[in-house]
């Protein structure tokens, strides 16, 4: 089943809320987080310029969650950018 963008902007913003509500994070959710940015990247019909010049920042995200010694303390100094992350996904509209 290919999940739609909507769906993947959905499954983004519950697994950035879901790290942020937690403070921890499974290697494999960072690794999730890398692959819905690049399919969002990749498909092409996300028309908010806000959250198009942010996906790369939430790529980093994943990228330095997978490899973070301390994953309380990668979420925590990020919480402030994950709530830009997640306020920007709410509001955004997929063509």
């Amino acid at each position: 089943m290919t999940l739609t963008t909507h769906n993947q902007l959905q499954l983004l913003h519950d697994i950035l809320t879901e790290q942020t509500e937690d403070c921890c994070g499974e290697i494999s959710e960072y690794q999730q987080i890398k692959r819905l940015v690049q399919a969002l990247i990749a498909n092409d019909r996300i028309s908010d310029e806000q959250l198009l010049q942010l996906l790369p920042e939430i790529y980093n995200y994943g990228r330095q969650g997978e490899i973070a010694q301390n994953d309380e303390e990668h979420i925590l100094s990020n919480k402030s950018n994950i709530n830009t992350w997640v306020n920007a996904i709410q509001q955004t509209s997929v063509e």
